[in-house]
Order: structure tokens, then C-alpha cells, then sequence
């Protein structure tokens, strides 16, 4: 479920998104050395309304030490991806009641040019009409939730096939080898950071098995990534699609269905209405929320959701975020390890 928890502060120490209408450049698979940072390209934005940064890009963030996101103790958000245009990287920074960023490589117009659809300005928050008193008490104590848009598939893809039916530990883990293994090193003064882009489509395809096997990513998994990435073109199309159209392209392929097609698409498409069916705890929470039954199934959550047609992804963010969570009575799963077979 994407923002699952509120993000917790980092430790000291709009327009239509351009379509895809270049190819990316190709990771060669091994790690030459850190680009030159050269001068960024920037650009100021003055959000709608409020805006709070990390509740709003704490989504893109895949564990803790996500090789292409970071939030550093200087409240900056770093994010490095793959565009159409090639590889970029983009630094956001609020600066009272706007937004600064700054971006390299190849990929800086486009994710400039995009960074307002990106902090969710083609969502209207004021569509959500909460029914339920826990619900109008979290939206009033996070005006600045947003749904944001990134307008690339791919990136979301990946990592969400990843976390299909594993702990969130082994599927962060999976991530960040093969990023870095198969990656390049991000556009841009990233080298302390270490933030690297995530590999093109040709990269993902050729990553040998042993190597999926010793990130401990099972076959079923990476033989989804890799028919998905055969079609990367045709999958990135969803994301300027409607929701129910861009679903069915996404489950075309044998891998993908609910769970994975929503978790892609609420970051993606910023659909506010991608609800998240089939997840582990998601039902729970939603029926401990709003019927006081920690026992519901995705049946009993989707007719609770019901009043929030349209806008059920909403919904569930912000019962996330309103910390009324079940406590855990039963053991945890446990994680596996298929690299040491």
C-alpha cells in the first residue's frame, strides 16, 4: 500500500507529464565513474494549497536505504529515475509556500517540467467527502496530502513485483542490490549519497538467474519482471490512460494482477481510486478503522469503502495515517532466504 505509515523525519547526520517519447538511456549493467555534477538546471512552484513534502514523496520510497531516494536531515529530497529522456536526478526543497527544485542529466527538463504533477497538482483533495469521523479528523490534521503522479510505470513496477508475497525486508533488500548491481550512479552531486538510477528495460532483461537467485528473488517474481520489461514501451503507455484501462494493460501480463496494477498505478497515475485489494494487513486495518472489526477480508473492506467511490486510495492513506492500527496478536512471517540454497 503506497504511504503506508506516516514517513518518520530523517535522522541527523500541473500539466501533463511529457509521454515517453524517447527512448532511455541504456545501464551498461556495471558502475563507471560518478558523472560530473555540472550546473543544475531549477525551477520555483507554487503549490495549490498546502503541501507537505513528505507525505506526499514518501511513496516513492522503497526502505530505508532506497538507492534512488533519500530525505536528508536539511529537509531535501532527492530522487533519482529513469525518464524518457534518459537518466535524472531531482533535489525538492520547500522554501515557505513554494517549492524549489533542482535537476541533472539527461532526464533534468523532463522531471522539471513534470515536478508539479509529480507534488500532486492534478489532484483535487477536496473531491474526498469523509463519512466517518476518523477520516475528517486525519484530513484535517494532514492538509498537506497529495497524490502525487509520476507519469513512469516501470519504476513503480519493478518494485512492486518485488514485494509480491514476501516481507517488505526482503523485497527493500532485492531492490537495492540489483539498483546498485545493475544501475548507474545518478546525474548530479550524488556520490555521498549513493543514489543510483534504476536499470533500463534491456538491463532488467538481462540480468542472469543466479544473480535474481542471490538478491533472493524467486523465479515466479523475476520471470514477471522480465516479461514485463519485454513490453516496457506498451506498459508505460498506461500511465496517461484511465484507471480501469490502465489496469487491464497492466494484468495483461501473467505476474501482475490486483494488488501489484494498484500499487503501481497510485504512483504512477496518482489514481485516487486504486485501492489496494489483496494486501496482507490492508483489510484489517480498514475494518478496525471503520467497523471495529480487525478480522474484515477485502470483501468486507471494499463495502466499507464504498461512500469513497472514486476516491478509495484516499481513503486508506488516510487511515494509515491516522495511526488507529490493530496491534499485531499473531507471530510475524518470517522472512526467507533462497540465496543460501
Amino acid at each position: 500500500m503506497a504511504g503506508r505509515f506516516a514517513p518518520r523525519a530523517p535522522r541527523t547526520a500541473c500539466p501533463a507529464l511529457p509521454h515517453q517519447a524517447a527512448p532511455a538511456a541504456r545501464s551498461t549493467g556495471s558502475a563507471p565513474a560518478d558523472p560530473p555534477a555540472g550546473p543544475p538546471l531549477t525551477r520555483e512552484w507554487t503549490p495549490p494549497g498546502p503541501l507537505d513534502l513528505r507525505l506526499v514523496l514518501s511513496p516513492l520510497r522503497r526502505g530505508p536505504a532506497d538507492p534512488t531516494f533519500r530525505m536528508t536531515a536539511d529537509g531535501r529530497f532527492w530522487r533519482a529515475t529513469r525518464t524518457p529522456e534518459g537518466p535524472g536526478t531531482l533535489r525538492v526543497v520547500a522554501r515557505g509556500d513554494r517549492i524549489g527544485a533542482e535537476a541533472w542529466g539527461p532526464g533534468a527538463e523532463w522531471l522539471l517540467a513534470g515536478l508539479p504533477a509529480l507534488l500532486g497538482a492534478d489532484d483535487d483533495p477536496d473531491a474526498f467527502t469523509p463519512h466517518h469521523r476518523l477520516l475528517a479528523a486525519a484530513r484535517h490534521r494532514r492538509p498537506g496530502l497529495r497524490l502525487l503522479r509520476t507519469g513512469l510505470v516501470m519504476e513503480s513496477l519493478i518494485p512492486s513485483i518485488l514485494e509480491q508475497k514476501v516481507t517488505t525486508d526482503e523485497a527493500y533488500r532485492a531492490w537495492r542490490l540489483l539498483v546498485r548491481r545493475y544501475g548507474t550512479p545518478a546525474p548530479g552531486p550524488t556520490a555521498e549519497l549513493g543514489l543510483h538510477v534504476m536499470p533500463d528495460a534491456r538491463t532488467w532483461a538481462m540480468i542472469p538467474s543466479w544473480e535474481w537467485h542471490k538478491a533472493g528473488v524467486d523465479t515466479k517474481r523475476s520471470s514477471t519482471i522480465m516479461r514485463a520489461v519485454r513490453v516496457a514501451r506498451r506498459l508505460e503507455e498506461a500511465s496517461t490512460m484511465p484507471l480501469a484501462e490502465a489496469t487491464a494493460r497492466l494484468e495483461l501480463i501473467p505476474g501482475i494482477g490486483p494488488w501489484t496494477s494498484a500499487e503501481t498505478l497510485q504512483r504512477s497515475n496518482g489514481a485516487p481510486d486504486a485501492v489496494t485489494v489483496g494486501d496482507y494487513h490492508l483489510p484489517g486495518i480498514v475494518g478496525h478503522a471503520l467497523a471495529d472489526n480487525r478480522h474484515a477480508d477485502d470483501e468486507e473492506m471494499l463495502t466499507l469503502l464504498t461512500p469513497y467511490k472514486g476516491q478509495r486510495h484516499r481513503a486508506t492513506r488516510l487511515i494509515l495515517l491516522s495511526g488507529r492500527i490493530p496491534e499485531r496478536r499473531g507471530p510475524r512471517m518470517t522472512p526467507g532466504n533462497i540465496a543460501a540454497l
